[in-house]
């Protein structure tokens, strides 16, 4: 009986005795029809016309029959796919159906390719480009993403760990640039936030690389502290024949205390000549926010 069922090419119900060997499965050649050669416990091969050979396990989930495909041979072995079968009976046993988790198993797999660390950071540059951050911030936050891509554009995010973003963080710091380390790990937290907050991540792993790696070398600039010494900076101001807008800007500047991007981007339309009053856009101010009076 049971080589009748092997000729017609029926999976073998589970509880047979028959059980395949290497040298079968390697012999089985392919016929003018598909056909199938039976193992234990609902696992066959299915042997097709082209040669190619793919394990399937038949078994029953409420009160339906279904066939889980296991892979094909040989880069599933036959232990790997009586492992897959016992796994799939553990399953069902459990009350799941095997092929409905392969089914979410895989859907997960392509949500997490496509929500790679590099997709999700353009999308959050892109938001900082909306945001009108100021363009010197926006090439800062655009050459630090370029270094981290080097190692984690194409990871999913989700699959990131501490010792993935601290290869990132060493690359700079192995170069002397720890400011600039500092700075990577601060964006690295911001792609990590926002891919939370959007829910594509449920952890920020470059958190705990607090303390990490080497404190920058402050350099303390020196700066005049005493009134006394204020006069002198104003005269040398005074008597400075540089290019004329420079000695325009050099002579305003102590007046006004504004940064120097704001002063070289001042227009006359933003002079309220009545009220002697300089309106800066917020656009112009580092925070985006209307200066204080």
């Amino acid at each position: 009986m049971l080589l009748f069922l092997l000729l017609l090419g029926v999976p073998g119900e589970a509880g047979n005795n028959n059980m395949l060997t290497h040298v079968q499965i390697a012999a089985a050649k392919p016929g003018e029809k598909p056909y199938t050669l039976t193992d234990m416990d609902g696992l066959y091969l299915l042997v097709k016309t082209n040669g190619s050979k793919l394990w399937s396990f038949r078994y029953r989930y409420l009160t339906r029959q279904k066939t889980l495909h296991c892979g094909q041979w040989p880069a599933v072995s036959l232990a790997d796919a009586r492992a897959r079968r016992d796994e799939a009976r553990r399953q069902v046993a459990a009350g799941l159906d095997p092929v409905q988790l392969k089914q979410q198993a895989r859907a997960a797999a392509k949500i997490a390719a496509a929500n790679t660390f590099g997709a999700i950071a353009e999308e959050w540059h892109r938001k900082c480009v909306d945001e009108a951050l100021a363009p010197i911030t926006l090439r800062k936050i655009r050459r630090l993403l370029d270094i981290a891509y080097e190692t984690l554009e194409k990871r999913p995010i989700t699959e990131i760990t501490p010792p993935d973003c601290l290869v990132v963080l060493r690359k700079l710091e192995g170069t002397g640039c720890r400011e600039s380390a500092r700075r990577m790990r601060s964006v690295l937290g911001r792609v990590f936030r926002y891919a939370i907050h959007t829910g594509r991540a449920a952890s920020n792993p470059s958190s705990e690389l607090r303390g990490a790696i080497a404190a920058p070398v402050v350099t303390h600039i020196s700066a005049i502290t005493k009134a006394s010494e204020v006069g002198g900076l104003m005269r040398r101001i005074e008597g400075y024949q540089g290019h004329a807008v420079t000695v325009f800007a050099l002579r305003i500047s102590p007046h006004v205390f504004v940064r120097p991007g704001e002063l070289r981007s001042w227009e006359w339309a933003e002079i309220d000549w009545e009220h002697a009053f300089w309106d800066i856009p917020p656009e112009k101010m580092k925070r985006r926010l209307p200066p204080t009076s």
